[in-house]
């Protein structure tokens, strides 16, 4: 296993429902990047995923982007916990894990760019999520990591 290397994640997101509404969402989290066994891990907190116990904070929710072999897995932990697979052409399910119950998620990943050196890169992904079943959105990812120099 690699050292751990201080890195900004970036990342941008948009979504198009089943009813044509669009909306977007930024967030900028400092974090950890390392290498092991083939894949970079990228780790850090994510104060835009909402644990919706009262609507204004977020509960700690850690982040892993585990990133290699054409894949990327998104893994969430803490108040929500959470595993999406981005693998181009293919369809994944997992369940989300609420305070409120489970929800079965299904993502079909149309594209995915991965465009990663030692400890920076870019990640774009275009996929449609299914949640019990039923289509919930189109949705499109950007995602940068840059190596955090401290300046």
């Amino acid at each position: 296993m690699s050292e751990k290397k201080p890195v900004i994640v970036k990342v941008r997101g948009s979504w198009q429902d089943a009813q044509g509404q669009k909306d977007s969402v930024r967030t900028i989290a400092k974090g950890h990047n390392y290498f092991h066994r083939g894949k970079h891990y990228v780790i850090y907190e994510d104060d835009a995923v909402q644990d919706g116990k009262d609507g204004s904070e977020s509960s700690r929710v850690s982040t892993v982007l585990k990133i290699g072999g054409g894949t990327m897995t998104l893994l969430r932990k803490g108040a929500l916990e959470q595993e999406q697979r981005f693998e181009k052409g293919c369809e994944h399910t997992s369940i989300y894990r609420t305070p409120y119950g489970n929800i079965d998620l299904s993502v079909r990943t149309e594209a995915l760019s991965v465009d990663y050196g030692e400890v920076a890169g870019r990640i774009d992904i275009r996929y449609g999520l299914w949640v019990n079943g039923a289509f919930q959105s189109q949705n499109r990812l950007h995602i940068e990591i840059e190596e955090d120099h401290g300046l």
